[in-house]
């Protein structure tokens, strides 16, 4: 009887699979072809950008574009990653379908006109929208309407870094810190995986990066035979605090400024002027304009990512201008994501903290890459398979060690106010999963309380 039991019950996953399948292929494909499309005009735009660098004085102008498309015809949509994480976590108004188009055209014009920002943001509000668009036409519940959502989110990301199984777990990770929910494990791989294989099928093409370091095995006693470096991976430790400490710095200052914008610049069309004249008064006083964009590579041969692997391929303090310049642009009204940015200011810092110590760059590089993401965002499993798909499995200790390090030393912060903790990171305990913009507001009112 028991036999039986266990084969209907495998015919019942199999049948649930099949559902989900059903379900999220045309969701993925769908997703992946908007993330074709919006990576095809982001490289048209930055090689425009480039090409004719004036188009930085018309910043000012691109920002009231933006602020007037959001204001009258953006509904809920201004709240970006967070509104989709609030749905997936409980029902409220919903994510209306316009922000699918609206972000990925204000995300274009922030770049063409020299904004400092990035496009995970963007892949992953096109996923949720769309996402939410289908759950509509095929009249779901909230559950299975927040596991599609979820896979809307995985498919963004998969499709638009190229990495199908990180941004699989990063959906899942991401909504609440120190927990994972595996009930859309298969649903957000299978949309991850289609929709990467949709976007590559366009013929886009991701950026190759290489670590060429390879860790050897170094046996310190007979019977402890190790596969890294010792003195290594003690530098990595130290790095891993550095990079978690540069996500919280990342995640505190967009924060501050976005407070003190709303709180000092009252007329809201007043404020993406005056952040587009400190984005190219910062630019002009730093003497370049290498910390505008993606900042993926730089035709100019200056600071990019790709530099970054290299030594001397940045400056002491390029992660910091960077860190600025989009904590800028993206409080001040602008589009675009957070995470590419993070990548630039992970491996500009990776190099320098190589060069400091000693280490290899490349690595080093490839280790802030991922680990100044895995802080900022709280999601150090996702960013550790990231580290393999982008870079190979040869240095996966490092990339653990570097990951999980960055994600305990940001501390209780992240560039998601939606975000909930449902574990401390100090005691292990369960926290009643507050989420991080709550938390912000009672520390700022026992603050008030106490002068």
């Amino acid at each position: 009887m028991d036999k039986y039991q266990y084969s209907f019950e495998q015919l019942k996953i199999a049948r649930h699979l099949l559902y989900w399948t059903v379900l999220i292929l045309p969701v993925a494909i769908v997703v992946g072809s908007l993330v074709a499309l919006f990576l095809w005009l982001l490289d048209l735009a930055t090689a425009t950008r480039w090409q004719n660098t004036w188009l930085l004085f018309l910043l000012p102008l691109a920002g009231l574009l933006i602020t007037f498309l959001y204001r009258f015809y953006g509904k809920n949509s201004d709240a970006g990653n967070n509104l989709i994480m609030d749905e997936i976590h409980k029902p409220g108004g919903g994510i209306p379908t316009r922000m699918a188009p609206l972000v990925l055209f204000s995300t274009v014009v922030t770049h063409l006109f020299g904004g400092s920002a990035g496009r995970e943001g963007t892949a992953v509000q096109m996923g949720g929208s769309i996402s939410s668009l289908f759950s509509k036409w095929f009249k779901l519940k909230h559950r299975d309407k927040r596991i599609l959502l979820m896979a809307g989110m995985a498919a963004g990301f998969g499709a638009v870094f190229g990495t199908p199984v990180a941004g699989a777990v990063f959906a899942m990770e991401v909504l609440a810190i120190g927990r994972i929910k595996y009930d859309a494990l298969l649903p957000c791989l299978i949309a991850g995986l289609v929709a990467d294989i949709t976007c590559s099928a366009y013929g886009i093409h991701h950026t190759q990066y290489r670590i060429a370091f390879v860790g050897h095995t170094h046996q310190v006693w007979s019977w402890l035979p190790v596969s890294f470096d010792l003195l290594l991976l003690g530098k990595v430790i130290v790095a891993g605090v550095a990079f978690g400490f540069a996500g919280f710095l990342f995640a505190e200052t967009s924060h501050l400024l976005k407070e003190g914008a709303a709180k000092y610049v009252r007329n809201k069309w007043l404020l993406p002027v005056v952040g587009a004249a400190l984005v190219i008064s910062t630019s002009y006083a730093l003497g370049t304009f290498d910390y505008l964009g993606l900042g993926v590579t730089n035709p100019r041969g200056g600071v990019s990512i790709v530099s970054a692997f290299t030594p001397g391929g940045a400056a002491t303090w390029s992660w910091l201008w960077k860190l600025l310049l989009t904590a800028l642009t993206l409080s001040t009204g602008f589009k675009g994501g957070e995470v590419t940015p993070l990548f630039f200011i992970g491996a500009t810092l990776g190099n320098t903290l190589a060069a400091i110590s000693g280490s290899p760059v490349d690595l080093f590089a490839g280790l802030g890459f991922i680990a100044v993401f895995a802080g900022a965002t709280n999601t150090p499993l996702a960013c550790t398979l990231m580290g393999i798909e982008l870079f190979g499995a040869n240095n996966v200790v490092y990339f653990a060690v570097a990951c999980f390090t960055a994600y305990y030393f940001s501390g209780h912060s992240g560039i998601y106010g939606s975000q909930r903790l449902a574990v401390s990171k100090f005691h292990l305990t369960h926290t009643g999963e507050r989420t991080l913009k709550q938390m912000k507001q009672e520390k700022a009112a026992v603050s008030k309380r106490k002068q």
